[in-house]
């Protein structure tokens, strides 16, 4: 009856004399992770092959061992006992190794990292405290997620706006002729005319320039002194305006002069005045379209206007037949028809006189406008979604969270080492080898008896003697081929 080698598969023979073969273990030289047997490597092509079944069998058992060695991967390093094999002896000194087939989970993993093992806290009660910390936390994360949703959903909403005072200023100084001036302007009397503004009371921290809040600025002089071509002065709002603080008018003259400034304000959104007749219908004389719409539906409902068969028509009264000139619409209508019944809104006049008496070139007239700004909170709002400050911050205390707690799990990883050790020294090192054994045999998908192998006559079997001169072969054509390769390169 023919013996089975350990290491090879059911079914399979001993090769010919000469063919090489793998060494017997480490009296010999060779590497200790590989055992006494014949490598697939090495065999030769004649050899014959275990029958189907068994080779089916074959592949099963190392797809098996194939898994158990990934999932020892997973929970431990290479060569390190099993939780199930050494409960009090599962601590390894060496540094932890990464496993890649974790990478796309590692922020799942860092979140589970900031908790405390459930050993270390019965060592040090104090923990608790960090535990609270952490339950903590994450009420209050939530807390901010749900705000920072109700604030994303609030800025989708138009906000209301709030009115305010914008005080203007109007000024000018007069420069009179010097005849012993040197360049042309100082030999003509001249005036100078500012307009300047400034919102009242403005808590916003970017003070809002004097020019954003119109759309444009006409000064309108005395027609008889500058003429037809020469009397209007104006400024209009495009996209690529830089705002101001203030505009400066200059011209010539030694006399006091009557002008007109014409201020239409950058309504946002957008108003517009009303027809007359619908203006004194609805008690609103400038307002935004929706504002009008909606004050529009409201004397729909108000004076029961909306028809009780076809809720979509709305017969009108004779106010209505009035401005929309019709007896019956639909209410989808009215945006269209209110188009030929809205106008521009009206400018702000101011009647000013420019003054040239020295006396009163120190005075200055102030008026007072109601504008419509944003409200602060919006812009605040804004600011807080667009932060990333806290956010990198909050990163990286996260981080040496995370350190100090992987910190934390080494020095346990160390003390449950040592105080095993200190235990039973003999029988830590005994099951330690057990188990590299066994993590060997898995990696290098090697079978056979134990029992048998940790024995020294297992090694003085006849086969042995075969391997060392198989092994020192299969050396000596190796180095032969190296050697062979080094003449040809120095020939080239």
């Amino acid at each position: 009856m023919e013996r089975k080698r350990p290491g090879m598969p059911s079914g399979a023979r001993m090769p010919h004399q000469g063919a090489p073969m793998g060494p017997p273990g480490p009296p010999y030289g060779g590497s200790p992770a590989v055992r006494p047997g014949l490598p697939s490597p090495v065999m030769e092509p004649s050899r014959k092959r275990p029958a189907p079944s068994q080779q089916v069998q074959q592949q099963q058992q190392q797809q098996q061992q194939q898994q158990a060695v990934q999932s020892r991967a997973r929970k431990k390093p290479v060569g390190f006992p099993g939780a199930n094999e050494m409960p009090a002896r599962q601590m390894d000194m060496r540094e932890p190794q990464s496993d890649p087939t974790l990478g796309s989970n590692a922020k799942r993993r860092k979140m589970a990292d900031k908790i405390l093992p459930q050993r270390i806290r019965e060592l040090v009660p104090e923990s608790q405290a960090y535990m609270d910390l952490l339950a903590f936390e994450r009420k209050l994360d939530q807390t901010i997620m749900r705000k920072r949703v109700d604030i994303q959903e609030a800025l989708k909403r138009p906000m209301k706006q709030q009115k305010r005072k914008l005080r203007l200023y109007i000024s000018n100084t007069f420069n009179p002729a010097r005849p012993d001036a040197d360049d042309s302007d100082g030999s003509i009397a001249s005036w100078e005319l500012r307009v300047e503004g400034k919102l009242l009371d403005d808590p916003g921290k970017q003070k809002k320039k004097f020019s954003s809040f119109f759309k444009s600025l006409v000064i309108e002089l005395d027609k008889d002194l500058y003429g037809p071509d020469n009397h209007l002065v104006e400024w209009h709002r495009t996209p690529t305006t830089q705002e101001t603080d203030g505009f400066q008018v200059k011209r010539p003259g030694d006399v006091s002069v009557r002008c007109t400034l014409l201020l239409m304000l950058d309504y946002q959104p957008p108003q517009f005045k009303l027809d007359p007749r619908l203006a004194r219908l609805l008690g609103i004389h400038t307002q935004a379209r929706s504002c009008i719409i909606q004050a529009l539906w409201q004397y729909v409902k108000t004076n029961k206007l909306q028809d009780s068969h076809d809720k979509e028509y709305i017969n009108c009264d004779k106010y209505f037949q009035q401005i929309f000139d019709c007896p019956r619409l639909k209410f989808s209508e009215i945006p269209q028809r209110l188009t030929n019944l809205l106008l521009p809104p009206d400018p702000i006049v101011i009647n000013h006189v420019i003054s040239v008496d020295p006396n009163d070139q120190k005075k200055t007239a102030c008026y007072d406008i109601d504008v419509e700004v944003e409200d602060p909170l919006k812009g605040q709002m804004s600011s807080f979604l667009l932060s990333t400050a806290n956010q990198q911050e909050i990163a990286s205390l996260d981080n040496k969270i995370h350190e100090t707690i992987e910190s934390i799990n080494q020095l346990k990883i160390q003390r449950d080492f040592m105080l095993s050790f200190s235990r039973d020294p003999k029988g830590y090192i005994q099951d330690w080898l057990k188990s590299q054994s066994r993590d060997l045999k898995l990696m290098t998908d090697v079978v056979g008896n134990p029992e048998e192998e940790r024995r020294a006559a297992f090694y003085h079997e006849p086969w042995s003697q075969e391997a060392v001169s198989r092994y020192f072969y299969c050396k000596i054509q190796q180095r032969r081929q190296e050697l062979e390769q080094a003449l040809a390169v120095r020939n080239t």
